[in-house]
């Protein structure tokens, strides 16, 4: 397998895990993000997202929903990243 073929790969499985939370809220958020960006991003990108993603989905929804401040080691610019994408789908 190439290095091509193992982005193609990590992004399929991203967009899949995006869509596949296991909470609808959060499938509604992230799939739409992941479908509009990942095939764009490099490995760095595609890591930033994974770690967000790492995140439980209870606490990950308050801090889109603007509810509850993240932690310090949440990626705060790339939660950011997916704020606005998600206030621009739902036009809040």
């Amino acid at each position: 397998m190439t290095s091509g073929e193992d982005i193609a790969i990590r992004r399929k499985r991203l967009r899949y895990r995006a869509w596949h939370r296991g909470t609808r809220e959060m499938d509604l958020i992230l799939g739409p993000f992941a479908d509009a960006h990942v095939e764009a991003y490099g490995a760095a990108e595609l890591d930033r997202l994974e770690k967000l993603m790492d995140e439980e989905d209870p606490p990950l929804l308050r801090w889109v929903m603007g509810q509850e401040e993240p932690p310090a080691h949440v990626d705060r610019a790339f939660l950011e990243l997916l704020i606005a994408d998600h206030e621009k789908r739902t036009g809040q």
